[in-house]
């Protein structure tokens, strides 16, 4: 049992106050931008209910992080949501529970990665796939080649079994890497660094979305590794999964204990802070 702090003013009042609109105004530089930033933030907000209840200094620092990305925040694209969590405030009631307070926690979808390495302008081409069972010939992890024979009919392919993940790049000078996981790789994986998933909780992007965030994780190995990083994708690793403070500062947000969860069942999660460590490219 906990107690949650919810007498902080939701994002929707907060957002029209002077206070926030001359900050984001003075941040953004055209008022313009500055009209669609609001209208788009708050559109992405009003669709989670809990969403609207975190700190509105959270979800503005995390917002702006998109903004400033040149990344929407509609879930719908997929490239970044901005997932509350509910974080210990260190105090306790009168009766020794735990105070919780929500905050917001920026996080990027696979389309932004693919979004920020291509207007890099090193990429000539950037791919993730999953593969499915019967299409797997071979993959050579020495040379890196694959051969798969692909389902044609996609209707059948697309309700066919996942049996890895593959993900590939090529430069514009020629240089190529490639990456290919098995499925029970993948889901090593996310028991490794997703507690939520490995206690079956049913709410974490792993469990639904397992694709999609294996499509992350991919990109994410590979990129982050071999790839050319620009200064907005190691921008977006550094802080992926994180709470933005309004002081600047972030915090990594391991995936817990759910307390409540309302909002588009396959992308929004809400989570219960518990373990705070440093950012590890290797985790996602």
């Amino acid at each position: 049992m906990s107690n949650l702090v919810t007498n902080k003013p939701k994002f929707s009042v907060a957002i029209q106050s002077d206070t926030y609109k001359n900050l984001i105004n003075q941040t953004l530089g055209d008022k313009d931008r500055a009209t669609r930033f609001i209208a788009s933030i708050s559109s992405a907000v009003a669709t989670n209910a809990d969403l609207q209840q975190c700190d509105a200094g959270t979800i503005l620092s995390g917002a702006l992080l998109g903004e400033s990305l040149n990344l929407s925040p509609s879930p719908q694209l997929g490239q970044y949501y901005l997932v509350p969590f509910n974080t210990k405030t260190g105090q306790k009631d009168e009766n020794g529970l735990d105070i919780y307070v929500k905050k917001a926690q920026f996080q990027l979808g696979y389309k932004g990665y693919i979004q920020l390495a291509i207007r890099s302008g090193q990429y000539k081409k950037l791919n993730v796939l999953a593969i499915k069972r019967g299409e797997l010939v071979k993959y050579d992890p020495l040379t890196e080649e694959i051969e798969v024979n692909l389902i044609e009919d996609e209707e059948e392919r697309e309700s066919a079994e996942t049996i890895g993940y593959y993900a590939m790049f090529e430069y514009t000078n020629g240089f190529r890497k490639s990456l290919y996981w098995s499925k029970s790789k993948m889901q090593k994986h996310a028991l490794k660094y997703s507690k939520g998933y490995a206690a079956h909780k049913g709410y974490t992007f792993w469990e639904k979305d397992f694709d999609g965030m294996a499509f992350k994780t991919m990109l994410r190995q590979l990129i982050s590794k071999w790839g050319i990083m620009s200064i907005d994708m190691q921008q977006a690793v550094e802080k992926d999964m994180t709470a933005i403070n309004t002081d600047g500062t972030y915090e990594y947000v391991d995936n817990e204990e759910i307390i409540i969860e309302q909002g588009e069942p396959e992308n929004i999660e809400v989570q219960n802070e518990e373990n705070i460590k440093e950012v590890s490219m290797n985790e996602l």
